[in-house]
């Protein structure tokens, strides 16, 4: 079955008002999870309000019961691994074990140029990434002190305590899609892989691509939860939808050409069969990325008219 959550970019303007109400929203409707990008700001201006990550994410493990959550994703550019294995643990343990930590190697430049990190060339970005993982998923797992003496990182006699109640701690999502670079690292690190805003057969050649890698590093294809992040256009009847398509695209594209690039449009019949279609390719989670941080009416409509459907 396939189980649908809710994606915000968060900032996008989000604040402390705008993010109890989506949490509140998506907790009582029945979604699967709430899920939110970690940076400082945009890729370009204007800044706007950018609730810090983790601080909200905190909030939402104490606040709800049902959900699941996490970031999509927590870059190692500028989240020190060490410090998320340990927030991600406690996280994990204050939620009753519904929070997935998603990691990625950092990708925006302005926010890294404005703030002082280092992003690096792509090589050494997927290098710094790679030694990222190493270093969190054996704090996780290893009830040992870890030693790890690489190019970006260095821990010594590090120790993850208390440790997680869940066995290995949280589930580790990494996201992208490519075959080359990512698909490795989630074969190697991952309980979950999330591809991104990709068509179907794309899907479908990119999920063969991973079971061949699970199975090279002696793991099996279920061991990895499949699921996908992308643009979701909602609308009530087909005017809406339209309306919403000119403003999201500036007029330069129909509801159908969203389609083709991957996105979710249309009205609840028209998404429940987008959904089955990607069901039906092993995609096991929808994250539906809901740019309208005021709209939290449209995630309850929305909710109404796919969930039970897609759930029977």
């Amino acid at each position: 079955m396939l189980e649908i959550a809710i994606m915000i970019e968060g900032q996008n303007g989000l604040n402390w008002k705008r993010w109890q109400s989506i949490v509140s929203v998506v907790e009582a409707s029945g979604y699967a999870g709430l899920y939110r990008s970690d940076h400082y700001t945009n890729a370009n201006p204007p800044d706007l309000d950018s609730l810090e990550c983790w601080v909200s994410l905190t909030w939402l493990a104490s606040n709800t019961s049902r959900i699941e959550f996490g970031p999509l994703v927590s870059p190692v550019s500028f989240r020190h691994p060490t410090h998320t294995a340990r927030m991600a643990a406690a996280l994990d343990d204050l939620s009753g074990g519904r929070f997935t930590l998603g990691v990625g190697a950092g990708w925006q430049e302005r926010e890294h140029t404005n703030y002082g990190w280092q992003l690096l060339s792509l090589k050494e970005r997927f290098l710094r990434l790679e030694e990222g993982l190493e270093v969190i998923s054996r704090l996780l797992k290893s009830e040992q002190p870890v030693e790890f003496n690489g190019h970006y990182f260095q821990v010594k006699e590090a120790v993850l305590l208390p440790r997680p109640a869940r066995p290995g701690g949280p589930r580790l999502l990494i996201g992208g899609n490519g075959a080359q670079k990512t698909l490795p690292l989630v074969a190697r690190f991952a309980d979950e892989w999330n591809a991104l805003i990709i068509p179907k057969d794309e899907i479908t050649r990119l999920n063969t691509r991973l079971d061949d890698l699970l199975k090279l590093n002696g793991r099996q294809p279920q061991d990895v939860r499949r699921s996908l992040m992308t643009g979701c256009v909602f609308g009530k009847d087909q005017d809406e939808v339209a309306r919403k398509v000119a403003q999201r695209t500036q007029g330069q594209r129909t509801a159908e050409e969203l389609r083709q690039r991957g996105l979710i449009v249309g009205t609840a019949e028209e998404i429940i069969e987008q959904c089955q279609q990607l069901a039906g390719v092993g995609i096991q989670r929808l994250m539906l990325q809901w740019l309208d941080l005021d709209d939290v009416a449209g995630i309850e409509n929305m909710a109404d008219g796919i969930l039970d459907r897609l759930s029977g």
